[in-house]
């Protein structure tokens, strides 16, 4: 057990209780307990199971690579639209998580056997995203842009787009584009 995790549990806005039972349950399937990305994250030999949290209305497990996993009782929830891998299941209450106890371990046990497997989620191709109209033009004015933006891994390339596409107001499209061309003509992520 880590002691980070005691205090993320400890520390817990509204939801403690159920993800201290939630952390009974994951231990109990032998799995690593660590603390990453500011939450509980649980491994098998290395490899990412699950991931535990709390949102504003409920307290959350999340597979890692839940959309390979079977879900016969079809409680896996896609996050967002482009949460292509990841799955996660909500709770309210000490009573529910309790009550999914035997359903939790067996998506565990089954999420552990596609890691064994060495089971892998092929990434959204660049070109199965839409490339924004406001993207597009500057491409179109700038050739050295356009080249520096394909010239980007695939990750980055997609990391851009997403962030691109997400304001509804093409003045805020607009606006992101231009603050991150230098970044881009410098061969850099979003996040780089």
């Amino acid at each position: 057990m880590n002691p980070k995790v005691d205090s993320f549990i400890s520390n817990a806005k509204k939801w403690g209780k159920e993800l201290a039972v939630l952390r009974k349950i994951i231990l109990d399937c032998g799995l690593t307990e660590d603390f990453k990305w500011w939450q509980p994250c649980y491994s098998f030999q290395g490899a990412n199971i699950v991931i535990m949290g709390e949102l504003k209305d409920s307290c959350v497990l999340g597979f890692f690579k839940g959309a390979l996993l079977q879900d016969p009782d079809g409680v896996l929830i896609q996050q967002t639209e482009n949460s292509n891998t990841s799955r996660i299941i909500k709770f309210t209450s000490v009573r529910e998580v309790t009550a999914m106890a035997p359903v939790l371990k067996a998506y565990i046990y089954e999420a552990i056997e596609v890691e064994r497997a060495g089971l892998k989620i092929p990434s959204k191709k660049v070109e199965e995203f839409t490339i924004p109209e406001e993207l597009q033009q500057k491409m179109d004015e700038m050739p050295a842009f356009k080249a520096a933006f394909n010239a980007l891994t695939p990750g980055r390339q997609r990391g851009y787009l997403l962030y691109f596409s997400a304001p509804k107001q093409s003045k805020t499209r607009i606006s992101r584009i231009e603050k991150y061309m230098q970044q881009i003509l410098g061969g850099k992520g979003l996040n780089d």
